[in-house]
């Protein structure tokens, strides 16, 4: 991850801004825009999920300064339709003159939204192994962590558990890979584990956070065993 999708334990320059508003309530009309815009270009399958999140973190870093949330996912999206050559440059800087492009096969239709929508996009898979980690077991973040199979590549693993112990608090099914799907590398599964660490040991001298936990969702390539 980069630093700007990696901000866990650092200082801010500002406090995040606790308006009391309901969830799942839009600040401007663009953004619920932006968000179906997004996920309807997903529903065409030129990519995935993981691919998603990675186009956003490979923004220019004076992009990452200036540009609010749904600007960053807007210009992410771009760059992945450009990608799959399902746009391009020019189109996107001159719609009005831009061909229309034939995937109105592929698009989901305005009745199949909710029941897409409600199904997700699961990633459980079977990793034919069997887990190494057991429930209750210590285990510590790999350190450094990078992705295995490209350099600088994607990786759900944060730069501030690296290196802490924790407990595994839940051990579930395999689920696709990250560090893999991200870069069209194969979904790569791996088992997936909830795992426990203390405040305390993360952001050491905190009293006032001695006794609160962070659990995290950690790749089994992600730990070794404590």
């Amino acid at each position: 991850m980069t630093k700007f999708h990696d901000m866990g334990g650092r200082t801010c320059n500002e406090a995040i801004c606790r308006t009391g508003r309901e969830v799942n309530v839009f600040e401007r009309e663009w953004h619920a825009r932006a968000l179906a815009a997004t996920l309807a270009a997903g529903m065409l399958g030129a990519w995935n999920i993981d691919a998603s999140r990675h186009a956003r973190e490979c923004l220019a870093e004076e992009d990452h300064g200036k540009l609010s949330y749904y600007e960053i996912w807007m210009a992410a999206l771009a760059n992945l339709l450009v990608r799959s050559g399902l746009v391009t440059r020019s189109e996107l800087a001159n719609p009005a003159n831009a061909d229309k492009v034939p995937l109105s096969a592929s698009a989901a239709k305005a009745w199949q939204v909710d029941g897409i929508l409600n199904k997700g996009s699961p990633t459980a898979r079977e990793s034919g192994n069997a887990p190494r980690f057991h429930l209750g077991q210590t285990v510590r973040a790999s350190h450094p962590h990078s992705n295995r199979f490209l350099k600088g590549g994607h990786t759900r693993l944060p730069h501030y558990v690296q290196g802490r112990t924790g407990t595994i608090c839940r051990s579930g099914e395999a689920h696709i890979l990250p560090d893999s799907n991200a870069h069209y590398l194969g979904e790569q599964p791996e088992h997936l584990y909830s795992v426990r660490f203390s405040m305390a040991q993360l952001w050491q001298g905190d009293a006032e956070r001695s006794d609160d936990e962070v659990v995290l969702d950690l790749w089994e390539s992600y730990l070794e065993a404590a």
